[in-house]
């Protein structure tokens, strides 16, 4: 296999002053020389743990999980890389040249090039980068710089020996390390994760400072890292399934601020990065996240791609791709970390890569694509097997002259009824197979009998009421009159099913501070009429007719009320408001009249008002960075708890807009909508002028879009594998039923998979969604989405058809999910454990021999690493104090229900340069790598990341430019609070005006445009967004972390 090699030049430069970045996270190294679990003894890849014990929580599959398993494990998938999605390079590109020193030790000089290679090996593997002396290589078996053996799960951690070079914590090291330190040497090519590319481990942030790099030894006493499984559930100090201990110490425990003396330790730190300048790695050297979409979008693009091939990899969801279904579900709706599933569980844990697919069951289709076909069988239901319940699909096989067929699924033998027959064909195929959907493609819908309904009766159109916030802050800043006016025009277009005139969802409204006021807007009033309650404890809705109607009979009470709304509130002072009563109004409303629908709730400001639900101030920065981080992201038990419940049952749907201008605990305000299939959108210190726009593009997308409601959805699996767990804004009431009070064309749910015994290459693996929900027009239906994959025992079949973007969604998602329940440093660890693990199993049983000092990484995971490099540095998982406490939450919020576009999007912003694109054009022009390298100080650029948007302007743009986009003469001139551009009668304006507006119209949420200009402070906000550069709230920049990376991949070959 050609290994391509990325040959990185001489030395990384040295790392940055607070490098360091990298908060407590990065990983522990594994600090053992062994693939395997972190305390296993050294066998091979992937032995189990010797002394595991029984960890109380057990693991899904109810025992302890081997060493890669559990939550954030075998499904892990890696974050990032363009999987297989890349022109096929064999499937390892080889990271390889020489690339010297990469970092030079912290502090060091340069040692003269003959030490640096006698070094080198020894140095190296040691994947130590303490700032303490260097022993010479240990004997293989023991650990680089090797604190006592690591104790096996389970057992007690003895404290470090004698034999640990590295100081005590409390002693300075030495500013400079000894020459032994030095990495390098031309045998180590690759980002030979050599020196210490980070102070800190890697994302280490300030409060962790300890030792530099995690992967050393263990500097303190402690138990060992936790192991590449998963993220353990477990409260605190309670082993978890995974039997991980708690750590102490750098990895997770008490350490506080930065240790006296450690250099760099965090950022910010100049420590002892003296020394004399060294080289640059170029940049270009290594994978780019750019050049892998714009390969697969050369190779795929615009080409028709037919689902007819068990296990084929889509083209990237960057790709501009057409789909014809011919037997499996279109990537649209279905997407896998791999579409080769490893046939037995043991090699899914040497492999580590986390098997998971993501379910976008309402996605959107374009233009060009048939829409599902609606089967309906009448009242004998859809056809189903009688063991398993699958619905019938192209993977049941016809028998005995087609009077029989065995299930795909769990292959039992089942009875064709007499009203379904069909003959079969000489290939033994029915011969109305192209007739009937459900026998050749991959995605179709049933029409639902009554059996499927609740209480065996047809359901009601759903009804969407909106509850408008009318204290004072809402009142003053102009909102409730910008809503009341976008309404008479909004509810014009409600969602309606095709072919209908009209849309059946019925509309109600709302208004509320401290009380509620609900209105009568029935058609045959003059005048609409207003009832309050003011008893927020014990809710009920005042009336029943009048309050739910059809909007095109009653339009003009409507007007009315739209229109006095505003007046009525206009002189209130009553700035406290109330929001679970809120809810429990709308959830009262729809049970009265027996529908399901969707509350959209305008709220200002935390519910502070005397009733259920009231929320206090419970934002503490002191705690980012100690084990109680986690309670900010955990939502206040008891009444939020139980509404969400109440709402699933009725199938209501919370979306909130919220505009606060300080905490408002969205952790908590946003628990109901991220268990109802809602969202939550916010906009901080809202205006009117500045943000009006930005808000109403995000109602009329919300109030519009394609959605199901009163959903059910059920994964079904062949026999050896199984659906194990379920991420999305969803409710679980047992272990196999998804719950959603709505699923609408932007939700997904990322699934995991387990096998349960061992799959078969022949036969290969099948999966079938089944979404049972209501339509708009209230009619029930169940859409099915089927998805076949192959099975191998060759661990280079499953890297070959990786998808990164796949991976990166899984593990977004289950570090979201984790860090609800362990220290963030933790759950870092366990993402760069993991990816370390990937990287490594595939270059020990997959990459075709090299020196070791090669990084080699499967195609289709060449960028996985700044994927999960990008995710590390992530709001949630960054720890920073600098940033809020609510800006952390709703991002962790969103990502749970996002599809793999949006995680892709996010986590690599496209970065478009404006300044020299062909205007006769049609095609935007190619995005460069999101980095400041990209950058030129004449130049104009366009970055989005699909909740985000600026347009960078370098500090020399020529005049024309600034002139042609903004009609003022020089950048001096701009205002400071644009947020769109002049519309301007030249081809450069038109076009970029152009790019911005489809862009808008493409990404699910609106997004606020931000001007900056190079070097002034609103810049700094848009530098976190450079995702391969160094974070300013700490997070290593992309070349550190794959050096990092790098390292840790060769301590765990040693």
């Amino acid at each position: 296999m050609s290994q391509q090699g990325y040959v990185a030049a001489p030395p990384y430069s040295q790392a940055q002053p607070g490098m360091g970045g990298y908060q407590g996270g990065f990983g522990a190294g594994p600090a053992q020389p062994l693939y395997g679990h972190y305390g296993g003894q050294p066998q091979a890849f992937a032995a189990p743990p010797t002394g595991v014990m029984k960890p109380p929580v057990s693991t899904a599959a109810g025992m302890p999980p081997p060493p890669a398993s559990s939550q954030y494990n075998q499904n892990i998938q890696q974050n990032g890389a363009h999987p297989q999605r890349y022109p096929a390079p064999p499937a390892s590109s080889a990271y390889g040249q020489p690339l010297q020193s990469p970092y030079n030790s912290v502090a060091s000089q340069a040692p003269p090039p003959a030490q640096q290679l006698t070094n080198q090996m020894s140095a190296m593997n040691l994947g130590n980068y303490a700032p303490g002396p260097m022993l010479n290589p240990p004997p293989p078996t023991q650990q680089p710089f090797q604190t006592a053996p690591p104790p096996a799960m389970g057992q007690p951690p003895m404290p470090p020996g004698p034999q640990s070079p590295l100081m005590s914590p409390q002693m300075s090291p030495p500013q400079s390390p000894p020459a032994s330190m030095a990495m390098g040497g031309p045998a180590m090519a690759g980002p030979a994760m050599a020196g210490p590319p980070m102070a800190g481990p890697p994302m280490a942030g300030p409060p962790m400072a300890g030792p530099p790099m995690a992967g050393m030894g263990r500097p303190f006493p402690g138990p060992p890292p936790t192991g590449p499984g998963g993220f353990q559930q477990a409260g605190p100090g309670a082993a978890s399934p995974l039997g991980y201990q708690q750590q102490a110490g750098p990895f997770g425990g008490p350490m506080s601020g930065p240790q006296p003396g450690m250099p760099g330790g965090f950022p910010g730190a100049p420590g002892g990065l003296a020394g004399p300048p060294q080289k640059k790695l170029d940049a270009d050297s290594i994978p780019s996240t750019t050049q892998v979409i714009e390969e697969d979008q050369g190779k795929q693009g615009g080409q028709v791609y037919s689902t007819n091939i068990r296990g084929q990899v889509p083209p990237l969801v960057t790709t501009d791709f057409s789909v014809q279904d011919q037997g499996n579900a279109s990537p649209r709706f279905m997407r896998c970390t791999t579409y080769t599933l490893p046939c037995t569980a043991d090699l899914a844990k040497q492999c580590q890569v986390p098997l998971a697919a993501i379910v976008k069951p309402f996605a959107s289709l374009p233009k060009n694509e048939t829409p599902l076909y609606i089967v309906n069988h009448g009242d004998t239901g859809p056809i189903r097997c009688n063991r398993c319940k699958a619905y019938m699909c192209p993977y049941m096989q016809f028998i005995d002259g087609g009077r029989r067929y065995q299930c795909g699924f769990c292959t039992c033998v089942n009875e064709v009824p007499v009203q379904y027959f069909q003959h079969l064909d000489h290939m033994g195929r029915r011969v109305d197979f192209y007739e009937r959907p459900e026998l050749s493609l991959g995605s179709y819908e049933f029409a639902a009998t009554l059996e499927y309904c609740k209480n065996n009766k047809a359901p009601n159109p759903p009804a969407y009421i909106f509850m408008i916030d009318v204290s004072y802050n809402n009142i003053k800043s102009g909102l409730v009159k910008l809503i009341c006016e976008e309404l008479k025009t909004l509810l014009e277009n409600l969602p309606r099913e095709d072919g209908m005139e009209s849309s059946a969802i019925k509309v109600g409204f709302v208004t509320y501070n401290k009380v509620l006021h609900f209105y009568n807007v029935k058609s045959a009033l003059a005048q609409p009429q207003m009832m309050v309650v003011s008893d927020t404890a014990e809710m009920f809705v005042p009336l029943l007719d009048g309050f739910l109607v059809n909007y095109q009979d009653s339009r003009a009470v409507i007007f009315n009320l739209l229109d006095q709304i505003p007046d009525m509130f206009a002189d209130t002072s009553e700035s406290e408001t109330v929001f679970a009563p809120v809810i429990q109004a709308g959830v009262e409303a729809f049970k009265a009249a027996e529908c399901s629908g969707k509350l959209f709730i305008f709220q200002s400001s935390m519910p502070t008002a005397e009733a259920p639900g009231k929320l206090k101030n419970r934002d503490d920065k002191k705690l980012v960075n100690t084990e109680k981080e986690k309670t900010l992201f955990q939502p206040q038990k008891g009444v939020y708890e139980q509404l969400s419940k109440d709402c699933v049952a009725q199938g209501c749907c919370v979306d909130l807009f919220i505009f606060p201008s300080q905490y408002v605990d969205l952790a908590t305000m946003g628990d109901v909508p991220s268990h109802t299939g809602g969202s939550v959108y916010k906009y901080n210190n809202f205006q009117v002028e500045t943000d009006g726009e930005h808000f109403l593009r995000d109602l009329r997308k919300d109030v519009q879009k394609n959605i199901g409601f009163d959903a059910v959805m059920r994964v079904r699996t062949s026999t050896g594998f199984r659906a194990t767990d379920f991420f999305g804004a969803i409710h679980m009431n047992n272990t196999t039923d998804v719950e959603m009070a709505a699923v609408d064309c932007d939700k997904a749910v990322t699934v995991e998979l387990k096998h349960d015994d061992t799959l078969s290459e022949e036969t290969g693996a099948h999966m079938q969604c089944a979404l049972l929900y209501t339509t708009i027009s209230g009619q029930r239906r169940l859409r099915i989405h089927n998805l076949s994959l192959n099975c191998s025992s060759q661990l280079m079949e499953l890297f070959k058809s990786c998808e990164t973007d796949s991976l990166i969604n899984f593990f977004s998602k289950s570090a979201y999910r984790a860090i609800l329940n362990q220290p963030l440093k933790n759950v870092r660890e366990i993402l760069v454990n993991q990816t370390a693990h990937m990287l490594a199993c595939y270059r020990k049983n997959c990459a075709s021999p090299s020196a070791a000092s090669q990084l080699i990484l499967p195609s289709a995971m060449k960028v996985l690493p700044v994927y999960m490099n990008s995710l590390m540095k992530s709001g949630p998982l960054v720890g920073s104090t600098e940033l809020s406490t609510d800006e952390r939450a709703h991002q962790r919020l969103s990502v749970m229900a996002m599809g793999v576009e949006d995680t892709q999007l996010l986590l690599y912003p496209r970065l478009v340069p404006l300044h020299n694109m062909d205007t006769g054009s049609e095609a935007l022009p190619a995005p460069v790598r999101c980095s400041e390298e990209g950058l030129t100080d004449s130049g104009m650029y366009l970055l989005e990341n699909g909740h985000s948007m600026f347009l960078w302007l370098g500090q020399a743009s020529p005049p024309d430019l600034v002139q042609n986009i903004f009609n003022v003469p020089s950048l001096g001139h701009l205002q400071g609070n644009m947020c769109s551009l002049p519309e301007l009668d030249n081809p450069l304006s038109k076009k970029v005006r152009s790019i911005i507006n489809e862009l808008l119209e493409k990404r699910p949420n609106s997004m606020k445009l931000q001007i900056v200009r190079q070097r002034d402070k609103p810049e700094m906000l848009f530098r976190q967004f450079l995702v391969e550069d160094k974070s300013l709230h700490g997070g290593a920049s992309y070349m550190d972390f794959l050096t990092y990376v790098h390292r840790e991949i060769r301590q765990l070959l040693t």
